[in-house]
């Protein structure tokens, strides 16, 4: 990554990316072009307590900010946003970059694995993120309390390009990875760093199974793990559709089921993530939500993957980056009116 000197104006920052904890954060400057200094107008005011960073992917110019380290959830990842969109007024949208738990479905066409990418699409009258503890889960389904907005047109012009890109040539994602790894290599030599973590150590159990102890899964039996097709590489296969997304921290199998069969039942559409910031800037910061499949919302879940995970969605943002037009995103009204437009 070069360096480059600070910019002249704050206003020349045009995209925000939010991330929820340091991992994802680390990624996300580790596949920055350039990195800047703070911009020479930019004077910080004392209500605003976000850490920023700045840089440059492509022909655009980010400003990178994560939530205060051990705050998580809805409210904290709109007060962050919120606060970085009054600090940098010509941000137009937003990219939520970092990690997630996979609704793998592998018998129903859904075979989604530890270090997947899967991206917030609208599919029906749903903008790509539902807000699952706005709601009830009732025995008839899922009864939704709220809509959330989805990404601007723009952005999701550049999400179908991509997808129809891939569809004639292979993902840009490992390529990123490995210019990331070559540039930071202390981040593929730490524990459990940004790298594969290999699929002895991606296992789908059966909901019904329970964790038998341990950091690790050596103690589970094989026999009841979930078939899944080998893969011919370790790619990460990117999935487009529905985020789920709350307060409450996913850790049980048969909880995640449920949810997930409610959603279907009231909506139509599976869910194929869960995740705890996406639904607090969807009404507020017109964004998309990138999550890195790190976990199965299960008892088996642990940390192994996050690094790995957070690497693969931040190169998915950075390609993402790379099929949007600038003067695309010059002409986009600035994303604080949305704020504006929600009090």
């Amino acid at each position: 990554m070069d360096s480059a000197r600070c910019l002249e104006s704050r206003s020349q920052y045009t995209i925000g990316i939010v991330t929820a904890l340091t991992i994802e954060l680390a990624a996300v400057v580790a596949i920055l072009d350039k990195k800047h200094g703070p911009p020479q107008d930019f004077r910080q005011t004392p209500s605003d307590d976000n850490v920023y960073q700045w840089g440059s992917v492509g022909n655009h110019n980010v400003v990178v900010v994560s939530l205060e380290k051990g705050m998580y959830g809805l409210v904290s990842a709109a007060v962050t946003a919120k606060t970085l969109l009054l600090a940098f007024p010509s941000v137009k949208f937003g990219l939520m970059v970092g990690i997630g738990g996979a609704v793998s479905a592998p018998a129903d066409d859904r075979d989604i694995r530890l270090g997947d990418i899967v991206v917030s699409k609208p599919e029906g009258d749903r903008g790509g993120v539902i807000q699952y503890d706005l709601g009830k889960a009732t025995p008839d389904g899922f009864v939704s309390k709220g809509f959330l907005s989805k990404p601007p047109s723009q952005l999701l012009k550049a999400v179908a390009t991509l997808e129809s890109q891939h569809e004639l040539e292979d993902s840009k994602v490992p390529e990123i990875l490995q210019q990331m790894i070559s540039e930071k290599p202390k981040m593929a030599s730490m524990k459990h760093g940004y790298v594969y973590q290999g699929t002895e150590n991606d296992r789908l159990f059966d909901s019904a199974f329970r964790h038998a102890g341990g950091l690790s899964c050596s103690a589970c039996p094989a026999e009841h793990e979930q078939e899944r097709e080998d893969r011919p590489d370790n790619v990460p296969v990117i999935h487009y559709g529905i985020i789920a997304s709350g307060n409450t921290l996913m850790k049980d199998a048969g909880q995640r089921d449920t949810l997930a069969q409610a959603i279907k039942k009231a909506t139509g559409v599976d869910a194929l993530c869960l995740e705890m910031e996406a639904a607090g800037l969807m009404n507020s910061f017109p964004c998309l939500v990138i999550r890195g499949i790190s976990d199965y919302c299960d008892t088996h879940k642990n940390d192994r993957w996050q690094r790995y995970a957070a690497a693969t969605a931040a190169a998915y943002a950075k390609e993402l980056l790379g099929v949007v037009p600038a003067s695309s995103v010059e002409h986009m009204q600035p994303a604080i009116r949305a704020i504006e437009a929600c009090q």
